[in-house]
């Protein structure tokens, strides 16, 4: 196992190019199943979510060729086997995204449970009632979503809270079954929409993108596309808070300002330059940061996958924020290693009252998750002394050769060897 060791004090300063967005690639790959020609997918980052994707489409019969950095091929022209194991579920939630295409296409899927999450539960069961909404015969064995169905038909379902996953995998479903479905409620995340946008351009006929109301007209067949991912706004979001935090000077290249925008206005308020361009955003740092509260909401609110990062930045802000998680229940796994580094922190409920200290100490942390992984690096970047990071294959599922890009900034940062598992 390796760790990261951060020695911190440098203000980081540069341009930083952004990497495709994981949480986008991720269905995009489960959207090839949906059609027998080949899927081109350029800026794919090289991330162990993406690899584990990669392992279950080569179980499901999928080709697959990746020989040029960035750039990945698929093409389903048929499927020989029907299940996404536990194996693979367990390391990656997103494994269930093949369970609409599968029923899509095939009429048959046999999915793992993906069980609980470190940051929370996270059922599927609006997955599986839209799916049966669409026609399709549910049995729970062993652990396992055994699905059928001989075709799925139109739908109007409303799910019962906003999934982002549940969304995508309804709208994959929805775009081969027969007839009209209209889809409620949905997730409007970016990465939703970049979905529609791929599978549009795939012969779907997918209206209302960006909005709660999705109507979809079922195709007998889709075609395939060459497409290029969009940028990974949370690792945008990451790299400006490291800026604010070092008390640097960071420009995001290649990225979505728009995404960000909640993040941006924070930043502005709590006391940083924020300089956007068409296709850019520059931190940079004015002196002391304020505390000032925040809570998360579904987009295009507060994102859940930055809140860990903007803790460890009130961590050294003047005064007391206030950081409410609305999205997920047990996010703030990481205040507990925050604390270890000098942080003043206290948890009550779904809320976290930090107080702002005048620094903070390099230690010895584990990682629990991937944004909570985020966190303590942006901590060590700031922090007295050096910051060993443990566990680190959590920050490689979500962001592409950080290390790397952090030393381009001016951070010492290394990867080294880890002797404690």
């Amino acid at each position: 196992m390796e760790k990261i060791v951060i020695r911190g004090g440098a203000s980081l300063k540069g341009e930083v190019e952004a990497s495709g967005a994981k949480n986008a690639v991720l269905p995009l790959m489960c959207v090839a199943l949906l059609t027998s020609d080949e899927m081109t997918f350029h800026r794919v980052p090289a991330l162990r979510d993406i690899r584990t994707t990669k392992q279950l489409l080569l179980q499901l019969g999928v080709r697959l060729d990746d020989f040029t950095p960035g750039t990945l091929r698929i093409k389903a022209c048929e499927i020989t086997d029907h299940t996404a194991p536990y194996e693979l579920v367990k390391t990656m939630r997103a494994s269930v995204l093949a369970l609409g295409p599968l029923m899509a296409r095939e009429g048959r899927a046999d999915v793992s449970l993906p069980g609980g999450c470190a940051i929370g539960a996270r059922p599927i069961d609006q997955h599986l009632k839209g799916l049966e909404a669409m026609g399709a015969e549910i049995q729970l064995d062993k652990g396992y979503v055994i699905a059928r169905a001989d075709r799925l038909r139109a739908t109007d379902f409303t799910f019962d809270l906003k999934t982002v996953t549940g969304t995508e995998n309804l709208i994959m479903a929805a775009s081969l079954a027969k007839g009209t479905t209209v889809l409620r409620n949905c997730a409007v995340e970016p990465e939703v929409g970049e979905l529609i946008h791929v599978l549009n351009r795939m012969g779907a006929a997918i209206e209302g993108a960006g909005t709660e109301t999705l109507v979809i007209e079922g195709r007998d067949r889709l075609h395939g596309v060459v497409h290029e991912v969009m940028p990974d706004r949370i690792e945008v979001g990451s790299y400006l808070i490291a800026a604010a935090i070092t008390g640097g000077d960071v420009t995001v290249t290649n990225s979505r300002p728009d995404h960000v925008s909640a993040l941006l206005d924070k930043l502005q308020e709590v006391g940083l330059q924020v300089d956007v361009g068409e296709d850019s955003v520059r931190v940079r740092s004015n002196g002391p940061i304020a505390g000032r509260d925040v809570s998360t909401d579904p987009y295009p609110g507060f994102a859940t996958d930055l809140q860990a990062q903007y803790m460890a930045l009130m961590s050294l802000a003047q005064g007391t924020s206030v950081i409410r998680e609305n999205v997920f229940e047990n996010r703030f796994m990481h205040v507990q290693e925050l604390v270890r580094m000098g942080a003043d922190i206290r948890v009550s409920g779904r809320a976290a009252t930090v107080r702002g200290v005048r620094s903070l100490s390099g230690a010895h942390v584990q990682a629990t998750d991937l944004r909570a992984s985020a966190s303590l690096v942006l901590a060590g970047l700031a922090a007295e002394g050096s910051t060993h990071i443990h566990r680190v294959y959590h920050l490689d599922r979500g962001y592409d050769r950080l290390d790397e890009k952090l030393r381009n900034l001016g951070a010492d940062v290394t990867r080294e060897k880890d002797d404690i598992v």
